[in-house]
């Protein structure tokens, strides 16, 4: 049985950020592994910031390339949407039975948590690695308590991706913020200019 957590995200760009949790997750938690799942367009945001859903897989990979414990998955991106990570856990289960899926996210998303569907069943099959984020929501103690979730030492990474692409925009050097492949993918392709 494979222990595999998954970290959603839109990706949009994928940066350094991404990859030092992600990378410290399957080195310091008991996870074999990471899935990086490329997040379609949400339909509730603007879709003129968002590259196509195949370009920011292209990213993830290109970032990973060097990562053999991390993965990219477009497992979304033929689902309906909009999309619940609940909807998602049951495909990957039925998908890969031999695999232990688990969550990562973001101390703000698991203040959060109760406000998502079904969330009683996250918290009931699916263990949940939470890393820190300097925010000030506060958790409710049911959840922080909660025996499915586990609160891990990582290191706290506040890298925007949206300050990224303005800051592209803006032409200012992004480089130390990506991953060098796809520093170069998004200026050969001229992203976010």
């Amino acid at each position: 049985m494979k222990k595999t957590g998954l970290f959603f995200g839109s990706f949009n760009p994928v940066h350094i950020g991404h990859l030092i949790l992600a990378n410290h997750m399957t080195e310091h938690t008991d996870l074999d592994e990471v899935w990086l799942v490329v997040s379609p367009h949400n339909p509730l945001k603007k879709k003129s910031t968002l590259l196509n859903d195949r370009q920011r897989l292209m990213m993830v990979r290109l970032a990973i390339e060097n990562y053999p414990k991390l993965k990219a998955s477009n497992i979304e991106f033929d689902m309906p949407q909009p999309n619940y990570t609940i909807d998602t856990l049951t495909v990957l289960q039925e998908k890969y039975p031999k695999h232990k899926f688990a969550l990562l996210m973001g101390e703000d998303n698991l203040a959060g948590l109760h406000k998502w569907k079904n969330y009683e069943a996250i918290l009931a099959y699916y263990q949940i690695y939470v890393y820190p984020r300097l925010s000030s929501k506060k958790v409710p103690e049911e959840l922080a308590s909660h025996p499915a979730v586990h609160y891990v030492k990582a290191p706290i990474i506040e890298i925007s991706a949206t300050q990224i692409r303005k800051d592209i925009k803006a032409r200012k050097n992004v480089r130390p913020l990506l991953p060098p492949e796809v520093y170069q993918y998004i200026e050969e392709m001229n992203f976010y200019k």
